[in-house]
């Protein structure tokens, strides 16, 4: 399985480099990264921290692409919604794990599935996967009048975007839970003399800090009680062996925009 890494100096895209390097029946089709990124030129193999492969990083995300059988990228939204239409134009299947793309950017991709397999998830893990689906079951049998909803996240100082794409799809499987959709019940930050909790909202919560690889906490609260879901990641490694074992997943299976769910055979899953 000839397999490429879109975004590949950052710290998802360095484990996956690693993860591919080390895993049986893959090869590293090659690596890119935006123009004008410091780690252009650099050896893939280095910046993997292995040995030196002879593979440079490149700013040719199209040449990428067109070496390998399957994309995997954790990068910019504008980036994957474009390359999702270039990798389907090419015949290339694209896994994703970046979060945070608007509406535009989201249809690109869906559009894209139809011509390509596409993996699309917040967090390719097996944990968060299954925290995912016990979320969904707790808020379908505890109601909203009983129990308040909260979800609270840390990541690291570099993260850019908040909440996290998980929190949010832990806030999806929470709504879809309660026959609801987030959009309607979202409560996104609380600052200032915000009044009394409205009952049915699920909450937000996003820390930053450190060199935390990522906590997920689902609350939920009651009167005399409260239920804990928890989600601790110590090591990218989790995220990246899951994203190549998406990849690998591709290779028997049609157009269509997945999710990890279906990779790990959990049942159809949510996707970005």
């Amino acid at each position: 399985m000839r397999i490429g890494v879109l975004g590949c100096a950052g710290r998802m895209g360095r484990a996956i480099l690693a993860e591919v390097l080390s895993r049986p029946g893959c090869s590293l089709a090659g690596g890119a990264e935006m123009p004008g990124h410091a780690a252009l030129g650099a050896d893939l193999g280095t910046l993997a921290g292995g040995a030196p492969l002879g593979q440079s990083v490149l700013a040719d995300a199209a040449g990428v692409i067109r070496s390998a059988d399957v994309v995997i990228e954790f990068s910019s939204p504008a980036a994957t919604a474009r390359h999702a239409t270039l990798a389907a134009e090419l015949g290339c299947a694209h896994v994703i794990g970046t979060t945070g793309l608007d509406a535009i950017e989201t249809e690109l991709v869906r559009s894209a599935a139809t011509r390509t397999p596409i993996v699309w998830a917040a967090n390719m893990s097996l944990g968060v996967n299954l925290l995912l689906g016990l979320t969904e079951q707790v808020a379908r049998a505890l109601g909203p009048a009983e129990f308040d909803i909260e979800i609270a996240e840390i990541h690291h100082r570099h993260k850019v975007d908040a909440p996290s794409g998980t929190a949010l799809a832990l806030g999806e499987a929470a709504a879809r839970g309660r026959g609801t959709a987030l959009a309607e019940v979202a409560e996104r930050g609380r600052d200032g003399l915000t009044g009394a909790r409205r009952p049915g909202r699920i909450g937000f919560a996003a820390l930053r800090g450190g060199d935390v690889v990522g906590d997920h906490t689902v609350m939920f609260c009651g009167l005399g009680e409260r239920i804990e879901l928890t989600h601790r990641a110590s090591d990218r490694t989790i995220y990246a062996r899951g994203a190549v074992h998406a990849a690998c997943w591709t290779a028997g299976h049609g157009p269509g925009l997945y999710g990890m769910a279906d990779v790990l055979g959990l049942g159809r899953g949510s996707v970005g």
